[in-house]
């Protein structure tokens, strides 16, 4: 592949036919990593995580699950963060087709272009708390039904990957206090009938990611009558992207995701947009495995810090840009 014939005719991330071409290196991608910013022995594997010891409230017992983290701490003695240290980088879970979040700027030499976005950032914050180097940091790309499963592994110390916290996913992972609130969404073309999410969803197909909490919601809604019983919600991607290409296509009438990663959506392809207002209300965290408790107490302190220096700058310059609106880091608490 010539990376740049590729280039050129991927730029302005508009239309069809470019979009295609994305969730083609994708896959490519996919392959190859990991990939950027590597350092150290480039062993893959992470090994065990951290104490065992009831990291989290329980999820039958969940509510408000934006809250249940652990209170920060500064240690850096424990066994997860020693092991981490003993390899000399931290091993990330991202996305690479998120516009604005964690993708690869088309416009860029493929063959050396970097991850950039929001939830790179917060990366490379981590890593430079932790290892005293924000560059000691090696990325995978994990589509969206496999972000659990990475960390359930040991494919990865951590996803930072536009991941909601949620009740269902305390039962598996552990996550770190919320570093950004946002709420479900409709994508649809500015030509589309669809006004939001409502009753105008009538025999409409909508796409959404699998295992998504959009899905969740999804499937929830149709079972309790709020979401109109004739929407077709049977179209599940592995990655939130492959979405957008089919809607582009005409295979899908609406897409429902966050409506951060919409917003961003909007901007790489001027013929969809946002319709109506966020039905919900949720929020990110940094996932990482139930045991690790060492772990996901210093990513807390790294976050408190991040709040204070560093989220306001990575937001007015990846994100303010689509959400158009004032934005702060959500509020904190802790179990």
């Amino acid at each position: 592949m010539k990376a740049r014939r590729v280039r050129a005719a991927l730029k302005g991330w508009g239309g069809v036919g470019a979009m295609a071409v994305v969730l083609a290196l994708t896959a490519v991608f996919a392959l190859v990593l990991p990939l950027t910013q590597s350092r150290g022995d480039g062993s893959t594997g992470i090994g065990g995580q951290g104490v065992a010891s009831g990291t989290q409230t329980k999820a039958e017992e969940c509510t408000d699950p934006q809250d249940q983290s652990l209170a920060p701490s500064g240690d850096e003695n424990g066994e997860t963060i020693q092991k981490i240290r003993d390899r000399g980088q931290l091993v990330v879970g991202v996305d690479q087709n998120s516009y604005r979040w964690g993708y690869r700027d088309p416009n860029s030499d493929l063959e050396t272009s970097e991850l950039e976005g929001f939830d790179i950032d917060l990366a490379h914050a981590i890593a430079g708390e932790i290892l005293g180097d924000r560059s000691a940091i090696r990325f995978r790309a994990i589509p969206t039904n496999e972000r659990i499963p990475a960390i359930e592994d040991g494919r990865v110390d951590m996803v930072v990957r536009t991941m909601t916290i949620s009740c269902d996913r305390l039962k598996d992972v552990a996550f770190s206090s919320p570093y950004f609130e946002t709420g479900q969404q409709v994508l649809a073309p500015k030509t589309s009938d669809i006004k939001g999410y409502d009753a105008t969803l009538a025999n409409k197909k909508i796409c959404t990611a699998a295992t998504s909490t959009a899905w969740e919601t999804l499937v929830a809604d149709k079972k309790s009558g709020k979401l109109v019983a004739s929407a077709d919600i049977r179209t599940t991607v592995p990655n939130q992207l492959d979405c957008l290409v089919r809607l582009q296509l005409g295979e899908v009438d609406a897409v429902v995701t966050d409506g951060a990663l919409a917003a961003s959506q909007a901007a790489q392809d001027p013929t969809v947009e946002l319709k109506g207002e966020p039905f919900t209300t949720e929020y990110y965290g940094v996932a990482m495995n139930k045991d690790a408790e060492d772990l996901v107490r210093r990513v807390n302190q790294v976050l408190v810090d991040y709040r204070e220096n560093g989220w306001q700058q990575s937001y007015d310059k990846w994100l303010k840009p689509t959400i158009k609106k004032p934005a702060g880091p959500p509020p904190v608490k802790y179990q």
